[in-house]
């Protein structure tokens, strides 16, 4: 069955992955194979970890353990649930959607008033 997981490496960051062997995976990360996050920050231990019951299952739980701050990921190493609101991302114009709004904004003003 696959995991997800969260390491604790050596200068106090916490790195999450997803592993169908985390034994396996845990040996390369401590040998410096499994990824150039932990390889640069060893040595690395394990803080927590859950067995899931599809791969679908494990990378959708690290995908979102991912995207929470690192209070919420310290407190699932705790023991509770983290609690976090979610978070919706603004999608920034482009300078193209810029442009169309310039655009569109001075098309909206009357003819007699752009005479200067």
């Amino acid at each position: 069955m696959p995991w997800v997981y969260l390491l604790r490496c050596a200068d106090g960051t916490l790195y999450a992955g997803a592993a169908k062997d985390l034994e396996r995976r845990l040996r390369l990360h401590l040998l410096g194979r499994a990824s150039r996050y932990t390889r640069a920050r060893l040595p690395v231990t394990l803080a927590w970890s859950r067995e899931l019951p599809t791969w679908s299952d494990c990378l959708r739980q690290e995908h979102a353990i991912k995207r929470l701050s690192r209070a919420a990921k310290l407190a699932l190493v705790a023991g509770s649930p983290p609690v976090q609101r979610a978070r919706r991302r603004r999608r920034r114009a482009s300078s193209r959607d810029q442009r169309r709004i310039r655009s569109t904004s001075s098309a909206e003003i009357p003819s007699d008033s752009r005479k200067s």
